[in-house]
């Protein structure tokens, strides 16, 4: 009978170490959280989230199975313009107020090759939720300074409109002062939680 429950009990410790999840927290010194978007047709404003933080967990070393929850705080858009930084979290565009936290919750991370994904999930702005689907490119893992870290950029468009982003001045000689596509692109470096 010792036998038998010294057994079970093996097969069930296994069975859990295979599912394991690894648990991995953002690098903030070493990740970017940017965009870009069209200005007066002719070109382009860059900013970025200052502060930004996420949980993933993942059981395997390929991160294909991988459980994502991200968020940035609104109040730290930074597009090197006060004034403008300003108005992005108004209630023309995100209401830092009313609406503190822009989130992306994983629900697929699909293999395509060895370095490229594509990753689904729900994006939501204000208080819309959309399903996006970005580019992944995985650019690997190593072992520093007795860390485990892992590294992506992530790549993907959203249309503003669609998370009610309204403001849209029109110029006189016709088209909008800001595109309604916002280019998005995460350069991610990723921790591995002792």
């Amino acid at each position: 009978m010792k036998k038998l429950f010294y057994s079970a009990f093996m097969v069930l410790f296994a069975l859990l170490s295979i599912n394991a999840q690894t648990k991995w927290t953002i690098d903030n010194a070493h990740s970017k959280v940017q965009f870009t978007v069209t200005h007066l047709i002719i070109s382009e404003v860059t900013g970025q989230f200052k502060s930004f933080d996420g949980n993933i967990e993942s059981s395997k070393d390929d991160f294909s199975d991988a459980k994502i929850d991200f968020s940035a705080d609104i109040a730290s858009i930074n597009t090197d313009n006060e004034k403008r930084d300003t108005h992005l979290k108004s209630d023309d565009f995100f209401n830092a107020e009313k609406f503190p936290k822009m989130t992306f919750k994983g629900k697929s991370l699909k293999k395509i090759d060895e370095k490229n994904y594509k990753l689904v999930g729900d994006f939501t702005i204000r208080d819309v939720t959309k399903e996006v689907t970005l580019d992944v490119v995985y650019n690997g893992t190593v072992q520093a300074w007795g860390q485990t870290k892992a590294g992506f950029k992530i790549k993907g468009e959203i249309n503003r409109f669609d998370y009610n982003l309204k403001w849209n001045a029109l110029m006189e000689a016709g088209g909008a002062v800001v595109g309604k596509t916002v280019y998005i692109t995460v350069d991610l470096e990723l921790q591995k939680s002792k």
